[in-house]
């Protein structure tokens, strides 16, 4: 066996395969690692030692019957959105939420590949914010800088990936929920095509503009977790033509027309890009150059994408808002917001939905004539700890838009993007940025061959945060 654990997801299958690491050993790191970072990163609201170790034992059994599976015997963690049987899903909520009966079908595919999970990460309160702090588990925080948030909704999960307490990890992108933490902590973030991975129990998510999502280190990594991790049930309402993911790392994009895009969706409230975030997606956009693709400046035509995301948005958030079973527990703006959400889940949602297909085509016209739009993931590095904790709601709106204009109209759209590092905002390399390739319907492929082709010109695995712990 070998004494160097790899910290990869594709390292460690390969490593279990060929019996150089048992799934014992790698569970009982990531459990170990969980509980040194957990006083400070506080990456996780549920750990699942025991049956971790239970599921571990039975992996290394079944490996040495040569049994082989694609996550056979990894750790991973999952967003405490997901339903995990035998836990609760608290959501980022406070108060007493029963276990859950059976897993959601996204962890049932994840165990059916194999995969041990390890736990449920850190959300903000109903997955509303891009920073993952609350009254019911704390702050959770960046292992790049412990002042700064990794981001939200999937922040714990992003943190938990970022500091090497799991491979990889699966989270949820509502408006840019793993594609902003994946910018502010240095991974891979993919936003699949709406349904990709199931939502079951939800036939959808927040109406339609949620879904789930792999962070990782590497674009290989996304794509395996990706590939476990998809694929649907009967109830649910988006069952796109399945893609191949698995293969996308591997081949050659090809000559490419990419639109650099700096201009955010129109949403009546102030914001300006950061100068070290246009410079790092310039960057990047100079080094596309340089490999051979066709880049030139153009705009999508967003139009009143916003009143389509606002009414599914509140809608979705009262539904599950009313599965609290305490709601006098929940933060005065997320009351405020369900309140919206019933007032707006009638015509105004049923407009908002049929507002889609139109839009579609208004944003897609960008598609006659460029096979990728590169833009900023956020306008800003990552936000100081408890900069929106004591707003009022609008205020908290307004500095949200500001911090994150650019990933959520994709979410209306149902159309896949991948974030992938762009550098740092700062000379010590504690604040990191991202930027968003984004495409058409189930160009899931194209975007990670894309991005596969940047990670082997940048190598930004190969950087990783100070030691936390």
């Amino acid at each position: 066996m070998t004494s160097v654990i790899p910290k990869g997801l594709g390292q460690q299958v390969k490593a279990l395969a060929d019996g150089e690491v048992t799934s014992r050993a790698l569970v009982e790191q990531a459990l170990r690692r969980i509980a040194e970072t957990q006083p400070t990163l506080n990456a996780f609201r549920r750990v699942r030692a025991e049956a971790a170790l239970r599921e571990a034992a039975d992996a290394d059994r079944r490996l040495a019957a040569g049994e082989r599976l694609p996550l056979l015997g990894v750790p991973i963690a999952v967003k405490d959105d997901t339903d995990v049987a035998g836990e609760p899903t608290a959501f980022g909520c406070s108060g007493d939420f029963p276990a859950k009966t059976e897993d959601g079908e996204a962890v049932r595919r994840l165990r059916a590949a194999g995969a041990v999970i390890v736990g449920k990460t850190n959300t903000p309160e109903l997955g509303q914010w891009p920073f993952t702090e609350g009254p019911a588990f704390g702050d959770t925080r960046n292992p790049w800088s412990l002042a700064h948030t990794p981001g939200g909704s999937s922040g714990g999960a992003a943190a938990a990936v970022a500091a090497g307490l799991v491979p990889a990890a699966l989270g949820s992108d509502g408006a840019g929920s793993v594609r902003i933490p994946a910018a502010w902590t240095h991974l891979v973030g993919i936003k699949p095509q709406r349904g990709r991975i199931s939502t079951w129990p939800d036939a959808e998510s927040f109406n339609g503009i949620t879904c789930n999502g792999p962070l990782a280190r590497t674009v290989a990594d996304a794509a395996l977790l990706l590939h476990a991790a998809s694929g649907n049930c009967d109830g649910d309402l988006h069952c796109p033509d399945p893609v191949d993911v698995l293969s996308a790392p591997g081949r050659d994009p090809g000559r490419l027309r990419i639109a650099l895009s700096f201009k955010p969706a129109f949403t009546g409230t102030p914001k300006s890009l950061d100068p070290a975030v246009r410079t790092a997606v310039t960057r990047l956009a100079e080094r596309l150059a340089a490999l051979g693709h066709e880049v030139e400046e153009a705009e999508p035509r967003y139009g009143a994408v916003g009143l389509a995301f606002l009414p599914r948005a509140t809608a979705g958030l009262c539904e599950w808002a009313a599965r609290v079973p305490d709601p006098l527990l929940l933060d005065v703006r997320t009351r405020a917001a369900a309140r919206n959400g019933r007032l707006l889940r009638g015509g105004a949602l049923r407009l908002a939905r049929a507002a889609e297909e139109p839009l579609r085509r208004r944003v897609g016209a960008i598609f006659q004539r460029y096979d990728v739009v590169l833009s900023p993931t956020t306008a800003t590095p990552p936000l100081r700890i408890g900069a929106m904790a004591r707003l009022s709601g609008w205020h908290t709106d307004r500095a949200m838009i500001a911090a994150c204009p650019y990933a959520w109209p994709w979410n209306v759209l149902g159309w896949p993007a991948v974030n992938v590092p762009a550098g740092f905002a700062d000379p010590a390399a504690t604040l990191p940025l991202g930027a968003q390739l984004l495409g058409p319907a189930c160009s899931e492929p194209l975007l990670i061959s894309l991005a596969a082709q940047l990670e082997a010109d940048q190598r930004w695995h190969e950087r990783w945060p100070r030691a936390v712990g």
